[in-house]
């Protein structure tokens, strides 16, 4: 059993929960990710690893299905069944020189702990938040303290600009740019992957197909890169965002939306003062 050590509400259906797993701790490097279970019923949830100490490690998670319902609706002192990791090929760290970090909604976690390495070995990094509205918005202190410089955006249009793709193109026009780095909702890194491709910026992304064992044995997280078939548990989660096939790896994810929302209103029903109090309004 894996305790809860703290748990905070970042915005609607956003919580940070800091876990105590220090044989996981001790190994991880940016990049990586884990695989948690929150009890006997629930699924196997792959959620990218934004900070980390000696003896716990730090995850956002977003409310999406059951399973993250379940992990949302967690307290202090509570404990997690399962925590698998860490999993995946890390980042390639290195000084490519100015490398901009782009990390929407729960992808502002992990991309935080990008930013961390790649400013620790020398890179101007320039760090651009993605997020739905202001109340989306979070650790602006701790990604300015990594940055060079911290762009916000928001998709109801209280920031500079509202999606990312804005200042992404605006910083390519206006300087060298020798990496991007995207982390977040699928759709997002579509986006930013088609703003620089015809601009040859190199762009990693860092993906999260469907999995279940995260060891690269059920073949679930499959995804097409550069034509070829790749696992996003053991292959990434970190690949080259031009070679991405994006509309299967969308469409892949899409495969059991009719089933995870019916799973999501049955326990809803059942669980409803669970949902409520996770949510911070009971």
């Amino acid at each position: 059993m894996y305790e809860v050590l703290e748990k905070e509400l970042l915005a609607p259906g956003l919580v940070r929960l800091r876990i105590r797993a220090p044989d996981v701790a001790g190994k991880v490097r940016p990049g990586q990710f884990v695989i948690v279970r929150v009890d006997e019923t629930g699924e196997r949830v792959p959620l990218s690893l934004a900070d980390w100490d000696k003896e716990s490690i730090t995850v956002i998670v977003q409310d999406v299905g059951v399973s993250t319902r379940k992990l949302g609706a967690l307290a202090k002192g509570d404990s997690i069944l399962n925590v698998a990791g860490p999993l995946g090929t890390p980042s390639r760290i290195e000084n490519y020189g100015t490398v901009v970090v782009v990390g929407g909604c729960f992808g502002i976690g992990p991309g935080y702990a990008l930013a961390r390495a790649l400013k620790e070995v020398g890179n101007r990094v320039l760090f651009i938040v993605e997020a739905r509205n202001k109340d989306w918005l979070f650790w602006q202190d701790k990604l300015k303290a990594v940055s060079d410089r911290l762009i916000i955006t928001c998709g109801d249009g209280s920031a500079e600009a509202a999606f990312g793709t804005e200042p992404l193109a605006q910083l390519i026009s206006d300087e060298k740019i020798d990496r991007v780095i995207a982390v977040g909702c699928s759709f997002m890194m579509m986006e930013i992957a088609n703003t620089t491709r015809p601009l040859d910026v190199k762009t990693r992304v860092s993906l999260m197909p469907l999995m279940v064992d995260g060891t690269g044995m059920c073949g679930a997280c499959r995804c097409s890169v550069g034509g070829e078939v790749k696992f996003g548990c053991v292959d990434g989660p970190e690949f080259d965002a031009h070679q991405v096939d994006w509309s299967l790896l969308i469409e892949r994810m899409r495969s059991y939306l009719d089933e995870e929302t019916g799973a999501l209103d049955l326990w809803e029903r059942e669980n409803w003062h669970r949902a409520m109090k996770s949510r911070g309004t009971f």
